[in-house]
């Protein structure tokens, strides 16, 4: 018999609260919202990208992600540049300042991290990182019911 979780969605809302206030609680000195630390994240990572990219990373409208990026280029934190390929175009460059700040960004989300799975077996993470994979890839499949349903109401 299959095990039913009561209030997965909540659960898991939960748990992603909790870990999004401990790190913004953690990094308050530096005035940004894990959102934003996410931006950065990624463009210190895989390095300058437009701002499509971006919204498409936090799943957030265009015009959402353009204010985001509005007030982070009044603190400092990255630049609009000309493309180097297209010069219509605009990407958004990690600043000095984001560079320097990363590496304790960084440690910071690795305490926040230690903290969250303190008490928890090494076979337990696992299962929790499993099952949270799992979770994310079952969702990401198409609703073939519903694509069912689009293409009979098609014909």
């Amino acid at each position: 018999m299959e095990h039913r979780i009561e209030n997965l969605g909540a659960l898991l809302n939960d748990a992603s609260r909790a870990v999004r206030r401990r790190f913004e609680y953690l990094t308050a000195e530096h005035g940004l919202s894990v959102p934003q630390w996410r931006l950065l994240r990624h463009i210190l990572i895989n390095g300058p990208c437009n701002q499509t990219i971006l919204a498409d990373l936090l799943d957030v409208e265009p015009i959402s992600v353009s204010r985001m990026i509005d007030r982070m280029e009044q603190a400092g934190w990255l630049k609009r540049e000309a493309h180097p390929d297209d010069r219509r175009a605009r990407i958004i460059v990690p600043t000095d300042k984001a560079r320097l700040v990363a590496p304790e960004a960084r440690a910071t989300a690795e305490t926040v991290y230690a903290e969250a799975l303190s008490g928890l077996s090494d076979s337990q993470r696992h299962a929790l990182q499993t099952a949270l994979l799992a979770i994310a890839s079952n969702l990401s499949k198409p609703d073939t019911a519903a694509l069912r349903r689009e293409s009979e109401t098609a014909q």
